[in-house]
């Protein structure tokens, strides 16, 4: 190639490929298949194969030897997605559990950038409930976010800190597609003991793999496709319609308050991903129908707080045989409300119900709390008396 005085010099792509990686003759291109060992009958699987060796495949293989398979993993799977530090407080006394996320360090790039913009999901398991997931703030072009954010669930049990799981998912927020997964780690509540703040320092994890019915054979499929099936109604069953507090108080000589102080993680009814909740008490079996309160519809929320209290003149006598019936609704202009779930307490109920409404019979002129969950069915009003469990 013959270049002038005064010009530059102008190279091809492929002058310039022939330069830098192939000098000299023109050799067969290395495939990457060539830098891993092929097993065979005869061959050790410990034998490497350099790659500068000619890897020889035959035309055509005897029906008793093995075909020679490369398995070409993905490379996602042996990265490292991060990990993620965060702290969890459960108080007994509120009834809250406190999620504290810190920060995270050497996230998966999601951008063409090389970075990016997380934020930290929380799901309470099992529970499919829109209330039940909470997020972070977005920070924004960063591998090593910091958030220093605290997150509460409020209504949480003990026993909720013994069956329930934490699932905390780190995703990449974009403005212009759907938000990317990076990465996840789920935690056990009952490893948190409670009023002791613990800390977590995890490394992210891809989300267990679910067992793909294409690749097995038509009879697995079918029992696949039952048991997923299966599944799914059982996690309807789990599914939690949310929790209410109910503060409750005899008042000597012949009183009951009812206080609706709040509800949490209610489930969502209108289109909007919201409710839009009010709470309807009933002193039952009510011939005159006169015992019926209302609290005020409060808008576009899953987390209510009301702190509103209701009166019924009762002697104490009388309250014994009476049931509670609490029932939370989803106020609809125009068209029917919507029933979101309920509590009934009386002598006739069972669990919390039951002990709570004791405790306010047995403790009089003292407020009694206690956070209930609803059920997604409407609570009947059946008669009872156990005198036995008030003395």
């Amino acid at each position: 190639m013959t270049v002038r005085k005064g010009k530059s010099l102008a190279v091809s792509i492929q002058e310039h490929m022939a330069i830098d990686v192939c000098p000299g003759p023109i050799r067969p291109i290395r495939q990457i298949s060539a830098y891993f060992p092929r097993l065979s009958p005869t061959s050790s699987v410990s034998e490497p194969l350099s790659p500068t060796r000619s890897a020889v495949v035959p035309a055509a293989t005897s029906p008793g030897s093995l075909s020679p398979v490369i398995d070409s993993g993905d490379s996602d799977d042996s990265t490292s997605l991060g990990t993620l530090e965060f702290d969890l407080l459960y108080e007994r006394a509120t009834s809250s559990l406190h999620c504290t996320m810190l920060r995270a360090k050497g996230l998966k790039p999601m951008d063409f950038n090389g970075l990016a913009d997380p934020y930290v999901k929380l799901h309470l398991l099992p529970g499919a409930c829109k209330a039940n997931k909470l997020k972070t703030k977005i920070v924004r072009n960063t591998l090593n976010p910091v958030w220093n954010e605290t997150l509460t669930y409020c209504g949480i049990t003990e026993e909720d800190m013994y069956r329930k799981t934490l699932r905390v998912s780190v995703c990449d927020e974009d403005r212009l597609t759907h938000n990317e997964f990076i990465g996840e780690s789920r935690v056990a509540l009952r490893r948190v003991k409670p009023d002791l703040n613990k800390h977590f320092k995890l490394c992210l994890e891809h989300p267990p793999p679910l067992p793909s019915p294409t690749a097995m054979s038509s009879a697995l499929r079918g029992i696949s496709l039952y048991l997923r099936e299966w599944e799914n109604d059982q996690q309807r069953s789990l599914e939690e319609r949310g929790r209410l507090l109910l503060c409750l108080q005899f008042l000597p000589p012949g009183g009951l308050s009812v206080g609706v102080k709040r509800c949490a993680h209610l489930a969502a009814m209108d289109v909007n991903g919201f409710s839009d909740p009010y709470v309807k008490t009933y002193l039952k079996p009510d011939l005159q129908k006169k015992s019926k309160h209302k609290t005020s519809v409060i808008k576009k929320t899953l987390n209510p707080e009301f702190n509103e209290e209701f009166f019924y003149e009762i002697s104490f006598s009388d309250l014994t045989s009476k049931t509670l019936e609490v029932t939370v609704w989803d106020y609809d202009l125009g068209k029917s409300n919507d029933f979101i779930g309920g509590v009934s307490l009386g002598c006739h109920s069972q669990g919390d119900s039951l002990q709570h409404w004791v405790d306010c019979l047995k403790n009089k002129g003292t407020k009694v709390e206690r956070w209930h969950t609803l059920t997604n069915q409407l609570p009947g009003s059946t008669l009872g008396l156990v005198s036995s469990l008030i003395g």
